[in-house]
């Protein structure tokens, strides 16, 4: 297949322009050699430069029926022991901001775009955007957020067999995995015991109850009652109601989500039809508690996750998932597991004119496969997809590919490479 051959070739050193750092890379450029110490990426062509001890970069042109795909790569060898992944995010979930002030905040020294997000409202006028990512959300061992239906996400459609929950990150033995995180909760009231239907989402499934937390953010939660499992564009639901909890008891209720920061030690519940009937039975003063957790499910038994972030599941095994599509390619971005989750590859492609033909997922999965990787997920991608990295010695990152917006877009999330001193 074309991604076999022109990738191989670019792992062999032949047929491709090997870039050293640069911001971003012009297209054919190359610089001057790495600096003392620097240590070629594993697996790849010579040219690749170090980050930092167990961190490479190197840019690959990738042939595809469309043109050239130009493909900025980060490996990242989580077996060094100074070296770590974790979750870049703007301190709450229904936030945005871009992704080189993520990462130098929280002193990364290279970092990706992560997952897809709530970026419009043009279907339900007045309902104001989240900025909210889709899938599960996990930073520092702590879940910030659970999984969206799969009718409300945004992204390219899943392939069969895959859901909304699946997740890219790294597990308590620090090795990285492609995994599935699913929300475990309950919400104990005076008349009997609710499941929890929600944890600080953009979007709960029709009939449930979700919680806010302090992760949630200031923005409105409206949202959240807005369309159905299987239709994002429907109509806001009618029948809402939220409840307001502070140690343990009601302070509060309202028959409209509302907005605002959720203090420490509050919880808000947002209720939709029949989670909204069982809430109206809850007065000021009752006592209820809500407990939750992100627990792994499906096919993945692994330990928990340290930090997670969600993913569009595109390769397993070393092999491309069935029934993904094969036509439309673009701007992406994509993180893929390789020697057994020891290392973590991070990559996104040009957005420049001369590469801006993409890659389809299909094309995608192949190149991640061709690189080393087992498994891999496809990222939000287009404008938002962004890589950025410490060069030269510097003490901040840098955008090393050229996003196609023509500059960064604000995102709620990414994966952050750390270097322990």
């Amino acid at each position: 297949m074309w991604w076999r051959s022109g990738v191989l070739a670019a792992l062999l050193g032949c047929a491709v322009t090997g870039a050293g750092l640069a911001t971003p890379p012009a297209a054919g450029a190359a610089t001057g050699p790495a600096r003392a110490g620097a240590s070629p990426l594993p697996g790849a062509a010579p040219g690749a430069r170090a980050i930092a001890e167990g961190v490479a970069y190197r840019v690959l042109d990738v042939p595809s029926p469309r043109g050239t795909a130009r493909v900025h790569l980060v490996s990242v060898d989580l077996g060094v022991a100074r070296v770590s992944a974790g979750l870049l995010y703007p301190g709450v979930v229904a936030s945005r901001a871009r992704l080189s002030a993520l990462a130098d905040g929280a002193g990364a020294v290279a970092g990706l775009n992560g997952d897809f997000f709530n970026l419009s409202e043009s279907q339900h006028p007045g309902v104001t955007p989240t900025g909210a990512p889709v899938g599960p959300a996990v930073a520092g061992g702590v879940a910030l957020k659970g999984a969206v239906p799969r009718g409300q996400r945004f992204g390219p459609a899943l392939p069969p067999g895959t859901n909304t929950r699946m997740v890219l990150g790294v597990d308590a033995r620090g090795l990285a995995r492609v995994g599935e995180l699913a929300l475990a909760g309950e919400v104990r009231t005076p008349s009997g015991v609710l499941p929890l239907g929600g944890l600080n989402q953009y979007a709960l499934p029709v009939g449930s109850v979700g919680v806010f937390t302090r992760h949630w953010g200031a923005v409105s939660r409206l949202r959240a009652t807005c369309g159905t499992d299987t239709d994002r564009g429907a109509p806001c639901s009618a029948e809402t109601y939220e409840v307001r909890l502070r140690g343990g008891k009601v302070t509060a209720v309202s028959d409209t989500p509302g907005a605002g920061a959720v203090a420490a030690g509050t919880q808000v519940l947002v209720g939709r039809e029949a989670g909204a009937r069982r809430l109206r039975e809850l007065a000021v003063g009752d006592r209820v508690t809500v407990t939750h957790r992100l627990v792994p499910s499906g096919a993945d038994t692994g330990s928990a996750f340290r930090f997670a972030v969600g993913g569009f599941p595109v390769l397993r095994g070393g092999k491309p998932l069935a029934g993904m599509d094969a036509v439309a390619a673009a701007v992406r971005s994509a993180a893929g597991v390789a020697d057994g989750g020891r290392r973590l590859l991070l990559l996104a492609l040009d957005g420049g004119a001369a590469f801006r033909s993409g890659l389809t997922v299909v094309e995608l999965a192949g190149l991640l496969g061709d690189l080393g990787a087992s498994d891999g997920v496809n990222l939000d991608g287009g404008g938002s997809s962004t890589l950025v990295a410490r060069t030269g010695g510097a003490t901040a990152v840098r955008v090393l590919n050229h996003p196609s917006g023509g500059a960064e877009r604000p995102v709620p999330n990414g994966i952050g490479v750390f270097v322990r001193p």
